[in-house]
């Protein structure tokens, strides 16, 4: 693949403030990309760097190799979606979604007639009459996209076009849009501050926090081997244990416990042990199988999720989480019962900040 976006140490400041501080990024043709992080992160600044929308500070902004760093938005092949929809509450479907072929010369039927077809990839066909008022929330969104992309951009951009909606639309319209960016084939980028969304939909993410990249992997790599303490709890939950590097394959956590947990960090560096709720397990106290590591506590607080139960265990120094699936027939042990809570040393990460 091709680098359809490529970012060179850019920076954005505002005033005294550096938004975005030095990043470097390459987002690839064809790929799912999400650019996520709270909120203050710097992600919804590069994303307007690429759009056009803010110009960098200093750096080099590259799209399919042409620098665009300095051009406005209409000079580049790239649209936009944004949260709100912008869409013209006085013009209809067809309209709205033709709009911008029209504001670009294109004749009048030929801009009915691409219109038409985008909104029927959109699965919008029959709607073309309608104003945006008389629809719902994830048609309106189609309807942005349709006008963002009957331009055929080389490039969409996202600016977190989830956000307005409930949960369960928000769930279908996460597989609308990964439908859509396979049958288009164009590389769109997609900033959200939902972890979920993004694990569910991307190729690649870039963790963002104060204007600094973190880790850009896969969804699997992030998840499974954060590059520190940030990545690790703010990708889903985890449980952090703080510790300090006995050898290339021990931890010696707070309480003094020993656990096997290899690292190339050097003797002595403070660390923690990064452990999804759902790669723990919980174990009659002393119940060990081989090969496992564990530490010992009680539990304190069971939370139902229908699905799953969520233990809240008291250890000497700290509170972990551990995730169950509920299964039938399944032991359920209630607050208060002493308990080993193991693990498979695969199963971590050792993190520092």
């Amino acid at each position: 693949m091709s680098a359809a976006v490529e970012l060179t140490a850019i920076t954005k400041r505002f005033g005294d403030v550096v938004a975005v501080d030095a990043i470097d990024l390459v987002i690839e043709d064809g790929e799912f990309f999400a650019l996520l992080g709270p909120s203050g992160c710097g992600k919804t600044t590069t994303l307007r760097m690429i759009a056009g929308l803010d110009f960098p500070t200093e750096g080099s902004l590259k799209i399919f190799g042409d620098e665009v760093g300095t051009l406005p938005p209409n000079k580049r092949p790239v649209n936009t979606v944004f949260q709100n929809y912008a869409l013209f509450p006085h013009m209809n479907v067809l309209d709205n979604v033709a709009f911008g072929l029209k504001m670009s010369s294109v004749g009048k039927a030929e801009a009915r007639a691409a219109a038409r077809e985008m909104i029927t990839t959109v699965q919008l066909a029959g709607l073309e009459a309608r104003r945006p008022t008389q629809m719902s929330g994830g048609q309106q969104q189609r309807v942005a996209l349709a006008r963002a992309l009957v331009n055929r951009p080389k490039v969409l951009l996202l600016d977190e076009p989830l956000g307005a909606l409930d949960l369960k639309l928000r769930q279908e319209m996460q597989g609308e849009l990964k439908r859509l960016q396979e049958e288009l084939g164009i590389s769109f980028v997609f900033v959200t501050h939902d972890q979920e969304e993004a694990l569910t939909m991307s190729d690649r993410i870039a963790v963002m926090n104060e204007g600094r990249l973190l880790q850009v992997a896969t969804p699997e790599e992030i998840y499974e081997k954060p590059v520190n303490r940030f990545v690790a709890n703010f990708i889903g939950q985890t449980n952090l244990l703080e510790g300090t590097v006995e050898n290339h394959d021990t931890v010696c956590l707070a309480n003094g416990a020993r656990v096997a947990a290899p690292s190339e960090h050097a003797t002595g560096t403070a660390v923690a042990v990064s452990l999804r709720p759902e790669r723990a397990h919980i174990r009659d106290r002393g119940d060990i199988p081989p090969g496992e590591t564990s530490v010992d506590g009680i539990v304190e607080r069971i939370t139902y999720l229908g699905n799953a139960r969520v233990y809240d265990i008291r250890l000497d120094w700290m509170t972990m989480e551990v995730r169950e699936e509920n299964r039938p027939g399944m032991q359920v042990c209630e607050p208060g019962t002493d308990v080993s809570i193991s693990w498979d040393p695969s199963a971590i990460s050792v993190v520092t900040d």
